[in-house]
């Protein structure tokens, strides 16, 4: 069975991408798989940002991600890009943090305007760690996403597009763990 990490960068615990990372760590449980999410935020601030890989939650989260046969990247669009606090998470990882692993892009975002920040800026980060396949990102709307009673709730237009792409990231887990690409199949 694949072993999949969420990984969401929202700034709060009240974000939508925080939202959508639950969602999606929910929707991939249903589904049988072993799911974690690793909310960074979560992460102490001093350790992440001086990049203090010795640091036993940091430490713990490094060993999440080189266990993962699946990631998904969950982040906030801030001025064109993803959030300042995956690239920080991310500069943690080693040159090959994401050898062998399938990955999942995805980002919420005010503005239409912002969607290829995540093929423009996130992407090539994902693909210079060495990803094994990167699927079609996602970028879901603000407007489009709130709260109820603590769950998320999305419009039915992004809540179809959401499913279709995370059929594609489980195709593409399914492939990766047919071919016995090692770091990409079935743990025992």
């Amino acid at each position: 069975m694949p072993r999949i990490l969420v990984v969401s960068a929202g700034p709060s615990p009240y974000s939508g991408t925080e939202a959508v990372g639950e969602h999606v760590a929910a929707r991939l449980t249903e589904a049988e798989w072993q799911v974690e999410h690793l909310r960074v935020r979560a992460l102490p601030p001093a350790a992440l940002l001086g990049a203090d890989g010795s640091d036993p939650v940091v430490g713990r989260a490094m060993e999440e991600v080189s266990g993962a046969d699946g990631i998904v990247l969950a982040t906030p669009v801030y001025k064109a890009s993803f959030s300042g606090l995956l690239k920080v998470f991310l500069d943690l990882l080693p040159e090959c943090g994401f050898v062998g692993k399938v990955v999942l892009p995805l980002a919420t975002g005010g503005s239409a305007a912002h969607v290829l920040a995540v093929d423009y800026a996130l992407r090539p980060v994902v693909q210079s760690l060495g990803a094994r396949h990167t699927v079609q990102s996602y970028f879901l709307l603000e407007r489009h996403l709130g709260r109820s009673n603590g769950s998320l709730r999305m419009s039915p237009e992004s809540t179809d597009l959401l499913d279709s792409v995370l059929e594609q990231f489980r195709e593409a887990l399914i492939m990766a763990a047919g071919r016995g690409t090692p770091g990409a199949g079935p743990r025992p």
